[in-house]
């Protein structure tokens, strides 16, 4: 198991590589800069600045500085935000980020392996297609449509929770943020479910469970699950990452004080080293929570760790 988890690391350098060259060469390339703002400052102000986030060197050694920082841990200073580095801002919004995708990822689970479930168990019917119905809203409208609709009609309207701001840490404030962020892995969770089931409960150990005269909760808990459920474990990891990464919006939308804000005024600002940190800091998570379920993927299915 050590060494399929080594293999999987190391084939994921290369593409880090390639992500952070990538990244950085097109922020640089881009038109503007950090201290492109409304008023115009002097040139000698501009000079200084430039030569004391290093911007006045050439590209190539900017580049080879900032990999050299990388390695080291160091993602560099934020060019608007006074005093702090980007590790300092990632830090104060990484609490905030990690209990919204968190929460919104053992939703997603939880709502889409039991609505595949029921959906497989009561399939062509009325309630696999009640269930599909309503899991498919959440894939079918997008996140920034349909917060501000939630928020209108529970919050404006209705006035049962709030409409954003992160409060004391209230559950309220985290209802309306966490299901706009399940419900599109609610969708697609349930679909994978729901077809695996299907297969799993028309396979031929199925059958002989059935003849045995073995009761259907006990069949489906012990004989149907685990195998239905490698699909689902395959897209967890992209999915965890697609819930931190879609947070961004989410936590813009409804003013949360994560990640999310500081990547929005980031790329707005035009700060190079937060963009890119952010950037960076997403990758390493992604690559981090495959890995992950690679080795989760390995332990259900023994033929994985052969290959």
């Amino acid at each position: 198991m050590l060494g399929f988890a080594l293999r999987r690391l190391l084939s994921t350098i290369p593409v880090l590589w390639i992500a952070l060259t990538l990244c950085f060469f097109i922020l640089r390339l881009a038109p503007g800069g950090p201290f492109d703002a409304e008023r115009q400052l002097p040139e000698r102000i501009l000079a200084n600045l430039r030569a004391h986030y290093n911007l006045d060197k050439p590209l190539l050694v900017q580049y080879w500085d900032y990999v050299s920082g990388v390695l080291m841990g160091d993602l560099g200073p934020s060019y608007i935000t006074d005093d702090f580095t980007v590790v300092d801002l990632i830090a104060i919004g990484l609490p905030y980020t990690f209990i919204l995708g968190g929460a919104a990822f053992a939703l997603a689970i939880l709502l889409g392996v039991f609505a595949g479930v029921i959906g497989a168990l009561n399939q062509n019917n009325s309630s696999d297609y009640a269930i599909a119905l309503v899991v498919m809203t959440g894939l079918i409208v997008p996140n920034f449509l349909l917060a501000p609709i939630l928020q209108l009609v529970f919050g404006v309207s209705l006035g049962w929770l709030p409409v954003g701001g992160w409060g004391d840490g209230e559950l309220s404030h985290l209802v309306l943020p966490v299901i706009i962020l399940a419900l599109p892995h609610v969708a697609r969770i349930s679909r994978l479910m729901r077809g695996s089931m299907i297969e799993v409960l028309g396979a031929n150990y199925i059958r002989t469970a059935r003849a045995k005269g073995i009761g259907a909760r006990l069949m489906i808990t012990r004989h149907a699950i685990k195998p239905a459920l490698l699909p689902v474990v395959s897209y967890l990891g992209p999915a965890a990452g697609y819930l931190l990464t879609g947070s961004l919006v989410v936590e813009s939308i409804f003013g949360l004080p994560g990640i999310g804000q500081y990547f929005i005024n980031a790329a707005l600002n035009r700060d190079y080293g937060m963009v890119l940190g952010t950037v960076i800091f997403y990758m390493v998570l992604i690559i981090l929570l495959n890995l992950v379920v690679d080795l989760v993927y390995a332990l259900l299915d023994p033929k994985v760790r052969a290959r």
